[in-house]
């Protein structure tokens, strides 16, 4: 198995991270303790779970870890939509796209695991 820095959803997953401290570091400073630090949080750990997964001895192990990578994905999709609610952002395709390509490469590299 390659290294999780050999992997597109790994390499995906960090251009996901760089593009929310982007976008954070637009949000009121009131914010940095709460939805910037949250929403940078996920995005960490979205990379950091597929990193660790990878580094298991295991398939099963690693797809524990996508899972848990699924989780973060839908923390920092519901952390954007409010953001937007609360007028931080108007609204991010890139974030939107970054989110829903590491989402599927996320799901077919369980997929594929499950079926090797």
């Amino acid at each position: 198995m390659a290294t999780h820095k050999e992997l597109e959803v790994w390499k995906q997953a960090i251009a996901l991270a760089k593009i929310v401290y982007e976008l954070t570091g637009e949000f009121p400073s009131s914010e940095l303790y709460g939805l910037t630090s949250q929403m940078r949080r996920s995005a960490v750990s979205i990379a950091s779970n597929i990193a660790e997964g990878a580094a298991r001895a295991t398939d099963k192990e690693f797809i524990h870890f996508l899972h848990i990578t699924l989780g973060s994905i839908a923390e920092l999709d519901t952390q954007y939509i409010l953001a937007r609610e609360l007028q931080f952002i108007s609204g991010s395709q890139a974030l939107e796209m970054g989110i829903e390509k590491v989402r599927k490469l996320t799901v077919g590299l369980i997929k594929y695991l499950r079926n090797k």
